[in-house]
């Protein structure tokens, strides 16, 4: 514990250089309005899209309809050193350079306890190839899938094609280590893929495709650690795009900039499903190992249930799942927030 102050000392860490910047932004003033300030002293600290890091207190009062805020690039500079002077910190940082175990690592090498899984379980969790390698050993069922490393493409094209064309139409193709639907496309025609692909490759080199489900609806179940290390699961929520918008799915679009999202919580479907759902997602989450929190994601099939990928920083924007899901299971926002930074402030740092 910080020896000049008898409150915590917690340290919000947002933005980043990754695609989802913005939204990052939006979690990061959604959960500084709650933090409780007579409990904790908590500063904010922004990451410019350059990573610069600098004294930012995630305000945007005057943001136009359908745009993201950003981290302002005017501001004080912040050393990163001052990491080490703080109890806690709350790295709200989504995607590749924050979700993906490296502002852990640098959290580890400072010694300083933070929310939310570790180094290695955030990087397999953001890589969704080698997520579903920890799926498969689960005994979790799942969607096939084809990897296409950045140097098997173009210079293996054809090899990676025919690998692609054993899945089957339509397909979608996404960054590898990408979240909100970044650089998604869904491919209905052969000659439509290359461009796909190259799309995905805006974002990431390497790029993974899965086969579409058929009749698929898509299930959302948030997780929770206890103090005690165990893990509880939330109720089953389902999102989908409202009938007659542009979006053919669920895409970055349609979940932060147009509201043609819809989020329905719980999910109307059976106990049975509901059941299976929440106890695969505990499944996920122990088998990379998360710590806090995560988000597990399903598809429901006309062939049954699989999973599709685990989120170990969700988002905790207006339009985020996470946060709906534990408000219906009985964990109001501001307690939620307030459970994350308890369990890591009491959290072992070094090898756990």
């Amino acid at each position: 514990m910080n020896i000049q102050s008898s409150r915590p000392r917690i340290a919000v860490v947002f933005g980043g250089r990754s695609s989802e910047h913005g939204v990052s932004c939006l979690t990061a003033r959604e959960v500084l309005a709650v933090i409780d300030r007579d409990k904790y002293d908590v500063e904010s600290i922004g990451i410019t899209h350059d990573g610069r890091w600098v004294a930012d207190d995630a305000s945007w009062p005057d943001l136009a309809p359908g745009t993201l805020p950003e981290v302002r690039d005017d501001r004080p500079t912040v050393p990163w050193e001052r990491l080490s002077t703080y109890d806690a910190v709350f790295p709200l940082l989504h995607g590749p350079w924050g979700e993906d175990g490296t502002i852990q690592g640098l959290l580890e090498m400072v010694n300083v306890r933070y929310v939310g899984a570790g180094v290695l379980a955030s990087s397999v969790g953001m890589d969704k190839p080698f997520a579903k390698t920890e799926f498969a050993a689960a005994g979790l069922p799942q969607l096939p899938f084809v990897t296409i490393q950045a140097r098997q493409w173009p210079s293996g094209r054809e090899r990676s094609l025919a690998r692609i064309n054993a899945l089957g139409l339509p397909v979608f193709v996404k960054p590898a280590r990408a979240g909100s639907s970044s650089g998604v496309t869904m491919v209905s025609q052969w000659e439509d893929i290359d461009a796909a692909i190259e799309r995905a490759r805006e974002f990431d080199p390497k790029v993974i495709i899965e086969a579409a489900a058929k009749g698929k609806r898509e299930l959302e179940c948030g997780v929770l650690q206890r103090p005690d290390g165990s893990a509880e699961a939330s109720v089953v929520g389902e999102i989908s795009v409202a009938v007659g918008s542009a979006h053919e799915f669920y895409d970055f679009e349609s979940k932060y900039l147009d509201g043609s999202g819809i989020n329905q919580v719980p999910a109307d479907i059976p106990d049975s499903i509901r059941e299976r759902i929440q106890r695969y997602a505990v499944i996920a989450f122990e088998a990379l190992a998360c710590e806090g929190l995560a988000r597990v994601d399903f598809f429901l099939t006309d062939d049954g249930l699989v999973i599709n990928e685990i989120n170990t920083m969700p988002g905790f924007t207006p339009f985020s799942m996470f946060p709906s899901l534990w408000e219906k299971s009985g964990v109001p926002y501001a307690e939620l927030v307030d459970r994350l930074i308890q369990l890591a402030l009491q959290r072992d740092t070094g090898l756990r």
